[in-house]
């Protein structure tokens, strides 16, 4: 097969439309239980929601993720300008804006009107700080009870101090629960919803793999779209299935010679949370130029280990003790020797020629390191990095010309360190 014929032969796998109609199934599910009477859980996305499964009728939602989807069906700006008249700053997260701004309209201008009004909110301090602010404006607002859970930073592995006081919050979690929903903790049913997490992240990571390939079989972009049943269908057999095909579908595509970018000459990596606004017009552009950004930290931290890339297992134990051994796999709470460790891995795993650092002007927490860490990657490693301007959610705050500019500069390094 040549080129041109990959170019014409690659399409979206039924793996998208699978994807299209979980998400859809997801928050129709989210929306019919609480009317008949579940209590609702709204958490933010490292609070660990197979938890919730111990409970005869327990559901959860997830506002970032909701924002995430708003955003990248062109309802952000709206919602956005909504919160902003409200009175709420413009600097504030562009998700946190998303959200406040759904509330405020009462869901009209969202793709799944809205999240059903929260029975209890939970929020965590490690993977974003200005959460437990954020939920604190519900939990005014409606007088909803807000459990915050207090997650130590890691600058390194986590230590048994951490470990423990963890759990211990997470045994103040569930006895909270109880004592609001009148239901009481199974272990057994939160076991078989880490069991089947723990499956599908293995899964994820296969699908991730193909990243090494040249050409890479997937896109970053990909990941980033694809992440999207993690945080609405933990702990389900439908994840696992979802992403054993995803990986499927992806390893035949390869295997065929169909590739998403055929003349790839360029292999990126990107550092921040996903353009959701902009994720057709990027990838398409940077596909018209032959590059591929072929990983992202966030999606290739997603169930390892601080620092690490390989899935972390679990072994049929305590499934609450897998749960807080993994409530620092996001990239936001480590410190920086862990960052540029997990990176430099990646790197030399996916034969990486350059790295997009996107400064988030909504994700302080994420972006704050990104100088130091890029410095260290010029310096350690000789990879030409780049760092342009963006906001996840708020496509007023990105400029596409004034980003593409510095991305063709990347580009531009590249090739003289090859000549």
């Amino acid at each position: 097969m040549t080129a041109g014929d990959a170019k014409e032969a690659f399409r979206k796998n039924e793996s998208g439309k699978r994807l299209s109609s979980i998400i859809a199934n997801d928050y129709l599910t989210l929306h019919q239980r609480a009317s008949e009477g579940a209590f609702v859980v709204w958490i933010a996305i490292i609070v660990p929601a197979e938890i919730f499964a111990g409970f005869d009728n327990v559901v959860y939602a997830v506002p970032e993720s909701h924002a995430a989807l708003c955003a990248g069906k062109g309802a952000g700006t709206v919602l956005c300008e909504k919160a902003e008249a409200s009175g709420y700053s413009a600097d504030l997260c562009s998700y946190a804006r998303i959200d406040i701004g759904t509330v405020l309209g009462g869901g009209a201008d969202s793709p799944t009107f809205g999240l059903p009004k929260p029975d209890l909110l939970v929020s965590n301090n490690n993977n974003c700080s200005l959460l437990v602010k954020w939920f604190d404006v519900h939990h005014r607002t409606w007088g909803v009870p807000h459990f915050v859970l207090d997650i130590p930073f890691c600058y390194e592995n986590q230590g048994a101090d951490d470990f423990a006081y963890i759990m211990a919050q997470f045994g103040g979690l569930i006895r909270t629960i109880e004592g609001l929903s009148g239901q009481k903790f199974n272990i057994d049913r939160a076991r078989e919803a880490v069991r089947l997490s723990s499956l599908a992240l293995q899964e994820w990571r296969r699908f991730l793999s193909f990243a090494s390939h040249r050409p890479s079989g997937i896109t970053a972009f990909d990941s980033f779209v694809q992440m999207a049943p993690i945080l609405t269908s933990r702990g389900t057999g439908q994840l696992v299935e979802h992403f054993r095909l995803l990986a499927d579908e992806t390893k035949e595509q390869v295997e065929n010679g169909i590739f998403p970018v055929p003349q790839e000459r360029y292999r990126l990596l990107w550092d921040n949370i996903a353009p959701w606004h902009q994720l057709r017009k990027m990838s398409a552009r940077l596909k018209h130029l032959g590059a591929n950004i072929t990983s992202a930290s966030y999606t290739y931290c997603i169930g390892a280990l601080e620092g690490r890339y390989e899935a972390y297992g679990y072994d049929g134990g305590d499934p609450l003790a897998w749960l807080a051994r993994l409530q620092n796999f996001s990239v936001c709470p480590h410190g920086l020797n862990l960052r540029s460790k997990a990176m430099k891995e990646v790197i030399e795993r996916n034969a990486i020629d350059g790295v997009v650092f996107a400064s988030n002007r909504s994700c302080k927490v994420y972006s704050l390191m990104q100088m130091d860490q890029m410095k260290r990657i010029r310096e350690e490693l000789d990879i030409p990095c780049v760092m342009i301007d963006v906001d996840h959610a708020d496509e007023r705050k990105y400029s596409e010309e004034a980003a593409f500019t510095r991305l063709e500069a990347l580009l531009e390094m590249i090739d003289a360190g090859r000549a």
